[in-house]
C-alpha cells in the first residue's frame, strides 16, 4: 500500500524557520510529480507548491522566496523549507501526490503536520 509519511513542522515565532519532510513507502518518490498543500484554520484546502520529476519547483506568489521545495529520490523523500515564516502561514500543511494535469490536483496525502506562527 502507498503511503505518505509526514514530520517536521511545529511552532515557530515569525520569521523563524521550519522544514516538513515527507517520505513515501509502496511507491517510488521519483516517478511522480509532487505537491505540498496547506489548509488554515476555517479555510478550504491551498496548494502551495509542487515539484517535477526533474526537480523543478513552482510557487504561489505569497510564498515565492521563502519556501523552497526539493526532493532526494534516493531518499523518497520530499521536503519544504519554509524561511521567514509570517503567521498567515499558520496552518496544516500536506504532502500529495500530483494527479491530473493541474498543479491544483492530488490523489495521495500524507496526514498533515501543524505549522503555527505566533510571537
Amino acid at each position: 500500500e502507498a503511503q505518505l509519511v509526514q514530520s517536521g513542522g511545529g511552532m515557530v515565532q515569525p520569521g523563524g524557520s521550519l522544514r516538513l519532510s515527507c517520505t513515501t513507502s509502496g511507491l517510488t518518490l521519483g516517478m511522480f510529480d509532487m505537491n505540498w498543500v496547506r489548509q488554515a484554520p476555517g479555510k478550504g484546502p491551498e496548494w502551495v507548491s509542487g515539484i517535477t520529476i526533474g526537480g523543478y519547483g513552482y510557487y504561489i506568489d505569497p510564498v515565492m522566496g521563502r519556501f523552497t521545495i526539493s526532493r532526494d529520490n534516493t531518499k523518497n523523500t520530499l521536503y519544504l523549507q519554509m524561511n521567514n515564516l509570517k503567521p498567515e502561514d499558520t496552518a496544516v500543511y500536506y504532502c500529495a501526490r500530483r494527479y491530473g494535469n493541474s498543479w491544483s490536483g492530488s490523489d495521495l496525502w500524507g496526514q498533515g503536520t501543524q505549522v503555527t506562527v505566533s510571537s
